[in-house]
């Protein structure tokens, strides 16, 4: 093709030409094998080509692909919400399909600020968030996003809700350990509550392991117990942006279980439908939909494309496919193997600062000295360096976002398939050390 009419991420790069994926390798047109170190978008969560979804998927299309959800229900719809309620902790029941995370989490809030309307209280409109984040790139979820690089151009059509630091143990904003912080990361939460004032917060929205905005970020251990005892004091719902930790990613269906609390309204997506069709998901509890269905009885959000059947029947044999397959109950041992093999790493290569993360969401923090943390000039590209240097070996990662003002800083993600065995770990890691083989000589050259 002499000239591409496709708007692709960076309008005048050449994109190798995808030709099929199998477990977790993708094959471009060329032949070249590629190892999915990222699950493409931290979304390929079984891995491409499996039999079992491709033959659920024909199976709905002979049926039907689409119906409008204001004029039918299908039993693909229906049956996958009560997979999903029966997934999940607690009274999470409600579920409102939508196509994308960012969608899911907008539907999130919006389900959110009706909560409290429908109970009379008209002033609750605002979503209080964190610095270091994102939630989405449509306008809502940019607005509760604090992801600096990805608000500039929208500014002036934003919300300002992001209002604290995060739980950046590596950075600490307060420098201060783990062992004797006393949370104040958290604590911030009350204290922007008490400016702001709570009469005027319909709720707190946090991704339970920071993701692109801060590469795999996990918080110290009490730290969401804290947080969801600042939100019920001061009645505030508190919104679990799962879109990319949940479905199995952590080890647990919901990241949020890892640390023993269950919030008020779910964001999910990616590993949902594992990147076999488009398909997200709000899940809110019995309580939040209570005084809606005694009231308008609306939600006020929705697609053309919400619930489609064919997407519904995609995402409810990927579910069906990990439960029969136990592919959850392996992540934590997964992920504990991976981490160690990216440890050895850290211990190799001089510009590794930090190796974190949570069952198979793991991140690499790259910075120019790791004794005072310095990073990388931000002119110096280092992560979209590194990410082309993998890409070259046939790996792919992710890249993601790294420092406490969220613009200087660089990292990835490696978040492989979650059936990913261990000879295929310990590929990623060979190919991993040769991209940091790579690299390093790069920089020894004077090229860093």
């Amino acid at each position: 093709m002499d000239h591409s009419f496709l708007i692709k991420p960076m309008l005048d790069d050449i994109y190798p030409v995808i030709d099929y994926g199998k477990g977790i390798y993708l094959f471009d047109m060329d032949g070249k094998r590629y190892l999915d170190g990222a699950s493409g978008a931290v979304t390929a969560n079984i891995g491409h080509g499996v039999t079992e979804i491709i033959e659920a998927m024909n199976e709905q299309a002979k049926k039907v692909s689409f119906v409008y959800r204001s004029q039918f229900t299908s039993e693909a719809a229906e049956s996958l919400a009560e997979k999903i309620a029966n997934m999940l902790p607690g009274d999470l029941n409600w579920c409102f399909f939508v196509n994308s995370g960012s969608e899911a989490t907008e539907t999130a809030m919006k389900m959110a600020i009706q909560y409290w309307q429908e109970k009379g209280v008209q002033t609750k409109t605002k979503v209080l968030s964190r610095w270091v984040s994102y939630h989405g790139i449509t306008l809502g979820a940019l607005s509760m996003s604090g992801h600096p690089g990805r608000r500039a151009r929208f500014v002036s059509l934003l919300e300002d809700f992001p209002v604290i630091n995060p739980p950046y143990c590596y950075r600490c904003p307060y420098n201060l350990k783990e062992a004797n912080c006393g949370y104040l990361c958290a604590h911030e939460l009350e204290t922007a509550i008490k400016r702001i004032g709570a009469e005027q917060i319909a709720a707190f929205i946090a991704e339970p392991v920071i993701g692109a905005a801060g590469g795999a970020i996990v918080p110290p251990k009490d730290y969401y117990k804290v947080i969801k005892k600042i939100c019920e004091e001061n009645d505030i719902l508190f919104i679990a942006d799962e879109v990319m930790t949940g479905c199995g990613r952590t080890g647990t269906m919901l990241a949020c279980e890892q640390w023993g609390i269950s919030p008020d309204i779910v964001a999910l997506g990616k590993g949902m439908g594992a990147g076999y069709a488009p398909i997200a998901a709000a899940i809110a509890t019995e309580k939040v939909i209570e005084p809606i269905l005694a009231g308008t009885k609306v939600v006020m959000s929705g697609h053309t494309l919400s619930a489609n059947p064919q997407a519904c029947a995609t995402a409810l044999a990927v579910l069906e496919y990990v439960e029969q397959n136990n592919i959850i109950q392996e992540v934590e041992g997964k992920g504990a193997y991976l981490r160690t093999q990216l440890e050895k790493l850290k211990s190799l290569f001089k510009f590794i600062g930090d190796v974190r993360g949570k069952g198979l969401l793991l991140g690499i923090e790259f910075v120019q000295d790791a004794v005072s943390k310095t990073p990388f000039p931000r002119n110096a590209l280092i992560t979209q360096r590194i990410v082309a240097l993998a890409k070259d070996k046939g790996l792919l990662v992710y890249p993601a976002g790294a420092g406490i003002d969220g613009i200087n800083g660089d990292s990835i993600i490696i978040s492989p398939p979650l059936t990913i065995s261990k000879k295929e770990m310990e590929e990623l890691v060979h190919l991993l050390k040769e991209t940091f083989n790579d690299f390093s000589n790069q920089l020894n050259e004077g090229k860093g």
